[in-house]
């Protein structure tokens, strides 16, 4: 596996895990985000969950490389929702850019495991 494909792997393990837990618990921010998207709280939990679930088959594709395709089109989907739910409410670049480039990101790692 290449030094780019596990950076790629490592980072969107992070952040995923650093962005999913937090909506499963219940941060006050992250509620206060769903309320600006106007999406339910339980769409808060579920997207929590699903992030955490790429993450996790992002971390179990460092020893069995096909759950990186698993994990890496999960969050590229998540990533895409999310920038659609960005731009449906109008938020600006400065809201938006994050999760369109880690949408960005998990393509890049499917297309580089796929290609393999």
């Amino acid at each position: 596996m290449s030094i780019l494909s596990w950076s790629l792997q490592g980072v969107l393990t992070a952040i995923f895990l650093m962005a999913g837990l937090p909506k499963v618990t219940g941060s006050k921010t992250y509620i206060d985000i769903f309320n600006h998207l106007r999406l339910p709280q339980w769409f808060r939990v579920i997207t929590g969950l699903v992030e955490i679930l790429g993450a996790s088959l992002l971390i179990i594709g460092f020893w069995k490389i096909s759950f990186v395709i698993a994990g890496a089109l999960l969050l590229g989907v998540t990533g895409v929702g999310g920038t659609i739910s960005h731009i449906r409410v109008k938020d600006g670049f400065k809201e938006t850019y994050m999760i369109a480039l880690l949408a960005i990101f998990a393509f890049a790692l499917l297309s580089i495991q796929i290609t393999r």
